[in-house]
């Protein structure tokens, strides 16, 4: 497995080999852009929260062992990979009691759509004078497979009306098929559906 890490840029790190599953998940909702996400090494704080505009894991689909599915966050001050039950528990913390403001959606979409489908070249790390907030890295931005040079805001512009139920969707279908995958809510529900 190859992992490239620029903080800021964790969109565009992810170089992995074998059966992997990509989740990009944001609140956009009202007045908030803003997800709340324990454990963040970018945090001040003892509990190490972060509110970020979105974040992306990659959650790992093992074939053999007692927890099915690993995630790994490289902003995480949390081992690497955690168990999907004990990352969700630590950092997404689904029992703390938030603002509704501060709710969590999962975009859920499988590696190799999202390689072929998502582009980035880095315009959401610029200020309004054209500057860099934060260093790019080196290696080039991603283009789509059809040449598309920037969609990064249509991975990340969830709404709640965008959540799967299991009545308007085929959730491995949308996972594995279609370029924006599926949206979920709860985060370890969701992957019951997919195993």
């Amino acid at each position: 497995m190859f992992i490239f890490y620029a903080r800021n840029y964790v969109q565009t790190d992810w170089l992995m080999q074998g059966e992997l599953i990509f989740l990009l998940f944001s609140f956009l909702m009202r007045r908030s852009r803003h997800i709340p996400l324990w454990h963040q090494k970018a945090s001040k704080r003892a509990d190490g929260l972060v509110l970020w505009d979105y974040h992306v894991i990659c959650i790992q689909r093992k074939i053999e062992g007692e927890f099915p599915f690993l995630v790994w966050d490289l902003d995480s001050a949390l081992p690497l990979p955690l168990p999907l039950g004990s990352y969700v528990s630590q950092a997404i913390r689904p029992s703390f009691q938030i603002s509704p403001e501060y709710q969590r959606l999962f975009r859920i979409i499988h590696a190799p759509i999202l390689f072929r489908h998502f582009a980035s070249d880095r315009r959401h790390m610029k200020d309004s004078n054209g500057n860099w907030m934060a260093k790019p890295p080196d290696y080039e931005a991603i283009v789509a497979e059809d040449g598309t040079m920037h969609n990064l805001y249509e991975y990340i512009e969830i709404k709640t009306d965008d959540v799967y139920s299991n009545k308007t969707i085929d959730v491995k279908d949308a996972v594995f098929s279609r370029k924006l995958g599926a949206v979920a809510n709860d985060l370890e529900e969701f992957f019951t559906q997919i195993l």
